[in-house]
């Protein structure tokens, strides 16, 4: 199990404490440290879909600019603003086994899909 995400965003605290809590002990990725690649934002979108994986509500993407922002029609374009601007990826990416199982936190849906 690996988690994708930012070690001080909150949501990726939440649920990297749920986690510990029942007996997971999954591999953390930093991708602000590590980075991320296109393919995989683009089986992030392909699981998920892109308007799930681009987190318009969180802060970097409200500063960025209009210019920018209206450049995302699709998933092409949403997975090239998000290389350059990895904090507006949707987080945290939970995968088991390579694949894609959830993304953000819920604490119903984690305890469903993961026990």
């Amino acid at each position: 199990m690996i988690v994708y995400g930012i070690p001080n965003c909150n949501t990726v605290k939440k649920a990297r404490v749920w986690l510990d809590e029942n007996g997971f002990n999954p591999e953390f990725h930093d991708f602000k440290k590590k980075g991320i690649t296109a393919a995989k934002l683009n089986q992030w979108c392909d699981t998920f879909g892109w308007e799930v994986v681009l987190n318009k509500k969180g802060t970097t993407w409200r500063n960025l600019s209009p210019d920018v922002q209206q450049r995302v029609k699709d998933q092409a374009s949403a997975v090239a603003v998000l290389l350059e601007n990895n904090s507006a990826i949707k987080r945290p990416v939970v995968e088991v086994d390579g694949k894609p199982v959830l993304i953000s936190f819920n604490e119903a849906e984690y305890a469903a899909i993961l026990k």
